[in-house]
């Protein structure tokens, strides 16, 4: 276990990288989560990679740790009545909007992918009802390590059994050994990118619809704010910021109004010209 002195540096530098708030009750969980990253860079011990990574000018070593220690609780169709809101109101009120030109969904703090798929299945089952929307979605998070496993579209069976249902599974998934594989379709729909939400996400372009779950509650305060205020202006005119089931947004909502307990972007709708 992680001395005091080492969790509190700890601590300090995954939260600078990666907005993280870390408490004292994860010294543990963050020792288990170190300790493979120790061996794989030839450390004894957790402590001496710590140690290394204080001395270590380029910032390599705490960029790993930050990545291993960042949380990735997810699940196919998590918060189901948000995803069912999607599919039956939000999605085809924006593509009703943008009037033919194409919808960009952003899945913010994605982890290993399920939200991002679970996006993409509806957007299929919509076009099987006759609707031919073109759809970008756009996946990103902080962790390259949890980005390579989004990429690969491979699940155990532990977590397809998580908010999945069995006929979407059958539909969408293909037994690939142990695990279950996405369909390549599916997997061609999402493009996943590393990004830090601490950071400007100027380079992903604007969205109509942003999902951001689960992830504020990690922040501090600040962070929080901020955070929601660099979504904010990603949103195109119209584009709406969701969040998970009983999570709200920060004060004052990065200058988005509450419409119907959704954030919304003031301003008229893009349309077609």
């Amino acid at each position: 276990m992680l001395s005091d002195a080492e969790f509190e540096i700890v601590a300090r530098e995954v939260k600078q990288r990666s907005g993280l708030v870390m408490t004292r009750e994860l010294a543990n969980s963050a020792t288990l989560r170190l300790t493979p990253l120790a061996r794989r860079e030839n450390f004894g011990t957790v402590s001496e990679l710590i140690s290394a990574a204080r001395i270590r000018p380029d910032g390599m070593l705490w960029n790993a740790i930050a990545d291993m220690l960042v949380q990735s609780e997810t699940r196919f169709f998590r918060d189901r009545a948000l995803f069912e809101r999607i599919r039956a109101d939000i999605l085809p009120a924006v593509i009703a909007r943008r009037g033919g030109e194409p919808v960009r969904i952003w899945s913010a703090a994605c982890s290993t992918g399920q939200e991002a798929y679970s996006l993409a299945m509806i957007v299929e089952e919509l076009r099987e009802q006759g609707a031919n929307p073109a759809i970008d979605i756009c996946a990103s998070d902080f962790s390259e390590r949890l980005i390579e496993k989004a990429r690969t579209g491979l699940y155990t069976q532990f977590e397809v059994q998580r908010g999945l249902p069995i006929r979407k599974l059958v539909a969408h998934f293909e037994k690939a050994g142990d695990l279950w594989c996405i369909a390549d379709r599916l997997r061609a729909a999402v493009r996943f990118e590393r990004h830090n939400l601490l950071k400007h996400p100027g380079q992903l372009g604007q969205f109509d619809i942003v999902l951001c779950c689960h992830v504020l509650h990690s922040f501090d305060a600040a962070a929080r704010a901020d955070v929601t205020a660099r979504i904010a202006e990603t949103l195109a005119p119209g584009g709406v910021l969701l969040l998970g089931a009983g999570e709200t947004y920060p004060e004052g909502a990065g200058g988005l109004t509450i419409e119907n307990g959704i954030a919304v972007r003031p301003g008229a709708a893009r349309r077609a010209a």
